[in-house]
């Protein structure tokens, strides 16, 4: 059984070996010439309007989160719908108790101000 495993291992370590030998090589042959312009942040082609180490507004974050979170739920509606007649009153039911706790959650969310852009 642990026969099978072996080219799989081999493939790792060759793969794990070269990575290590193309940093290893490239930091011994490659030029190191720093200069202002090759240490500045690259901003897409524009000149830098402030620090790159400016602070965001947690509301980003909150914003990017609560979607991910309300996206993810949603997913679950798919296999549901596509099981929806196999699943008869029982997945219907179940489905609402979930629906009825993503919408609970949203109002939360909703009523403590996260989702409003000041």
């Amino acid at each position: 059984m642990l026969e099978s495993y072996v080219p799989i291992l081999v493939l790792i370590g060759i793969a794990f070996a070269f990575a290590v030998a193309v940093v290893v090589l490239s930091r011994l042959i490659g030029q190191k010439k720093p200069s202002e312009v090759k240490l500045a942040p690259y901003e897409c082609g524009m000149p830098l309007l402030s620090s790159a180490q400016e602070r965001f507004s947690i509301k980003f974050y909150i914003v990017a989160m609560l979607f991910i979170l309300f996206d993810i739920e949603a997913v679950f509606l798919y296999p549901w719908a596509v099981m929806f007649k196999r699943l008869g009153i029982f997945g219907f039911v179940e489905m609402g108790v979930f629906i009825i706790i993503l919408l609970v959650g949203f109002v939360y969310v909703w009523k403590k101000g996260a989702l409003e852009w000041e």
